[in-house]
């Protein structure tokens, strides 16, 4: 699999955030794998939006407006 950022960077930030944390080894992959399901998640509700307004194209609007419910559920 490809990585956008190497293994090191990726640890140093998550530390950066969370300097108590305990990373494994993997601990690169599992954060790609969230990335990923965010983006998926993303798309999947910016293609219902863009549904719902009767559009063929998904516009910027419509992925603010997926953002803005996925972090509402995110939270609540």
């Amino acid at each position: 699999m490809k990585r956008t950022a190497p293994r090191s960077t990726l640890r140093k930030i998550i530390k950066m955030h969370n300097p108590q944390l305990r990373l494994a080894a993997n601990a690169d992959l599992l954060v790609h794998l969230s990335f990923l399901l965010f983006l998926h998640r993303l798309a999947d509700e910016a293609r219902t939006n863009a549904f719902e307004n009767k559009s063929k194209i998904i516009k910027p609007e419509h992925t603010i407006a997926a953002a803005k419910v996925i972090l509402k559920k995110s939270r609540g």
